[in-house]
């Protein structure tokens, strides 16, 4: 750039002006000035060291701001807190709708024969030709197993009827008595004296008692007792305990085994009873007549064969117990003299 007089006149009085008013000093940058500071500087590569220019600078559009990131949290947040709330009033109503199926098919009543009743195929009957059918209440499923009549109970039934002579002026003591149908059964065939117990359960007990008002009975004693608890009589005096079709969890043998055990050790007989227990003998498989002597314990088992039977007899073995086979799966056994 050449330096003229008139141009050196001309910054002199430039530079007087800038000193009254520094405001007006603005200075201009020459075009090497801005190729020298352009953006396209700050990213030079090999190729501008062997004498390339960086590219002329270009003015950009502005890019939009990034969104809020706290406010981006905040409507992610949101949106998960009404998802978990959409889906636990989805369930809720699922909840609802299936307790709801449960209370409309929680009970189903049913009528059931027993031996001696129109239909019935057996050689003895208690009822003549008044009884026609039990009308029992079941669960439509529980979960300890207490809702429905199994075919052990009506052989046993059987059993009971062709050998009523030993239930004659004996106090009965029933194991899980489920629906409370064998006892029921019994009392209104032979009128006998009879104590239904279950599992410590609130449902169990109250089918029961509605099955004895719905055939016409006062409602039956009943104990509520988990085997291998503490039995909540200290002192038992049932000369006959029974029971059909509760060996079904072999994990309970041990505590069935024990509680079974006090029934027949502890047992207290009644006075009206003293005595007389040499002179009742029970037929068994063979035909032959076996005396027994009280308290006793008669089962009936479909349910479980094989091993897992033989499981709950050796229970009994180690306990002390004397199990004896008496024919259509039907066991006694009691006490070791």
């Amino acid at each position: 750039m050449s330096w003229s007089p008139a141009t050196a006149r001309k910054r002199a009085l430039q530079s007087q002006d800038e000193q009254r008013d520094p405001k007006l000093h603005k200075p201009t940058p020459t075009p090497m000035e801005t190729a020298l500071f352009s953006a396209a500087s700050l990213f030079r590569d090999a190729d501008d060291d062997q004498g390339t220019l960086p590219s002329p600078l270009r003015v950009l559009p502005r890019a939009p701001p990034p969104p809020d990131r706290r406010l981006a949290l905040v409507l992610v947040f949101f949106f998960f807190v009404c998802l978990v709330l959409c889906c636990d009033a989805s369930e809720d109503g699922m909840q609802v709708d299936a307790d709801e199926q449960v209370q409309s098919v929680q009970y189903e009543e049913r009528a059931h024969k027993f031996p001696g009743m129109a239909g019935y195929q057996s050689l003895c009957s208690p009822f003549g030709n008044g009884m026609q059918e039990l009308k029992i209440r079941e669960f439509s499923s529980h979960q300890l197993n207490a809702n429905m009549l199994w075919p052990g109970t009506f052989l046993f039934a059987d059993w009971l009827v062709k050998n009523k002579s030993i239930l004659h002026g004996r106090r009965i003591l029933e194991l899980g008595s489920g629906t409370g149908a064998l006892a029921i059964f019994l009392r209104k065939a032979f009128q006998v004296d009879i104590t239904t117990t279950d599992y410590d359960d609130g449902e169990i007990q109250e089918n029961i008692a509605y099955n004895c008002k719905a055939n016409d009975l006062g409602v039956l004693p009943h104990i509520r007792h988990t085997w291998g608890d503490q039995f909540p009589v200290l002192v038992p005096d049932w000369d006959i305990v029974i029971a059909s079709d509760i060996l079904l969890y072999v994990k309970q043998y041990p505590n069935l085994t024990r509680t079974l055990s006090f029934l027949l050790k502890e047992y207290k007989g009644c006075s009206q009873n003293a005595g007389s227990s040499a002179s009742t003998a029970i037929t068994n498989k063979s035909g032959t007549q076996v005396p027994v002597k009280f308290p006793i314990f008669l089962m009936s088992c479909r349910r479980r064969i094989g091993k897992d039977q033989s499981l709950f007899f050796e229970e009994c073995e180690k306990a002390g117990l004397e199990v004896q086979h008496l024919g259509a799966l039907v066991y006694l056994i009691y006490t070791k003299q």
